[in-house]
């Protein structure tokens, strides 16, 4: 599969490194083969050059001219969407939840603990249930196989027979 992120006028990018760190920014010209011109007027990226080493290149790219002024890159960043299709990305959503964990406190991590024991143990026990009515099932067909009969006749339950109604 070919390589599909560039750096290019327009491509979004995700800050990795600096003050600006965790936000995203578009590429509005690149200076050299180590440093960039960006600017994120969404996302509170003021314009400046930055080294490539500190951003991720995200699939998203939208477009302007080349070297466009703030005002040009927020109209194209809105008509684009690119906060909305952000968030619905895999990369956000790992973002935030990464975010959330490191924000956790001793309690909170002492309930996630105790909530993933209750879960495998529920899960474990379902597990075992399972597999004992599986063996079950696997027994009774070799069973069948060596006597040639069906095992399924067999182990139906035949229903009481009624008494008939009589004279008290």
């Amino acid at each position: 599969m070919p390589f599909k992120r560039f750096v290019e006028t327009g491509r979004v990018a995700y800050v990795a490194d600096g003050p600006d760190k965790g936000k995203l920014c578009a590429i509005v010209d690149v200076i050299n083969q180590t440093k960039a011109l960006i600017d994120g007027p969404e996302t509170g990226v003021s314009r400046g050059q930055i080294r490539l080493n500190q951003i991720h290149l995200t699939k998203f790219r939208i477009k302007f001219p080349y070297t466009a002024s703030t005002r040009v890159v927020r109209k194209a960043w809105k008509d684009n969407k690119v906060d909305e299709r952000w968030k619905e990305s895999a990369w956000s959503k790992k973002v935030e939840a990464k975010k959330k964990r490191a924000d956790l406190t001793d309690f909170d991590r002492f309930k996630l603990i105790h909530a993933r024991k209750v879960r495998n143990a529920a899960r474990t026990k379902l597990f075992y249930k399972l597999r004992a009515g599986r063996k079950k099932e696997l027994r009774e067909r070799r069973y069948a196989r060596k006597t040639g009969k069906d095992v399924k006749k067999d182990t139906k339950k035949k229903a009481p027979a009624k008494k008939p109604e009589g004279k008290k």
